[in-house]
């Protein structure tokens, strides 16, 4: 090899060593990424009426089950009716658990609603706001016309006087006839 060819090659060698040189020593460019830890789900809160110690609203962690709800509302009070209830069930958010008294009519499950999920049956004509939405396909707007029916036109004086309800065809009616009732006068 000849001297100029050496000379040749250690130039390069030296080049290429200050360009690693150069590019690990310089300050990175850039945005850096910011790593945020996973979500936390948020609770489930479910509503718990009927024969418990303390019926109310509940916030427990998801994946929950009726039992874990009913624990948290200290328990079935005495005139509970046990049987009555799937203690096995998942909770939902929003899900709604009555715990009927001995000798009360037997909650009505919901259509398409989880194993162990009822609700009382729903008087109409003394039902408040959020008692009316815990039928299905009854929302806020809904449940406002049918307290203002009711308030205009009286008492309901049977189920299917829900239909003349704006807003409440044969679809709905078919959804919540089995869950509502005609009881007293609000």
């Amino acid at each position: 090899m000849k001297a100029w060819q050496i000379l040749l090659m250690g130039i390069l060698i030296g080049l290429l060593a200050a360009g690693v040189v150069l590019l690990v020593s310089r300050q990175p460019t850039g945005h850096s990424i910011e790593l945020i830890p996973a979500p936390t789900l948020a609770p489930l809160t479910v509503h718990i009426t009927g024969a418990v110690v303390n019926p109310g609203v509940y916030s427990l962690p998801r994946g929950s089950r009726v039992q874990d709800a009913l624990t948290a509302a200290g328990g079935f009070s005495p005139q509970a009716s046990p049987d009555a209830v799937n203690l096995a069930a998942f909770l939902q958010d929003g899900q709604q658990i009555h715990v009927p008294a001995v000798g009360e009519q037997a909650p009505v499950s919901l259509p398409g609603a989880p194993t162990g999920s009822s609700v009382a049956p729903v008087d109409i004509n003394t039902a408040d706001e959020a008692e009316l939405q815990t039928l299905p396909g009854i929302g806020p707007t809904r449940a406002q016309a049918i307290l203002a029916y009711r308030q205009e036109h009286g008492p309901f004086l049977s189920i299917a006087d829900i239909r003349n309800v704006p807003g409440i065809g044969e679809t709905t009616y078919q959804q919540i006839k089995d869950l509502i009732v005609v009881g007293g006068t609000p």
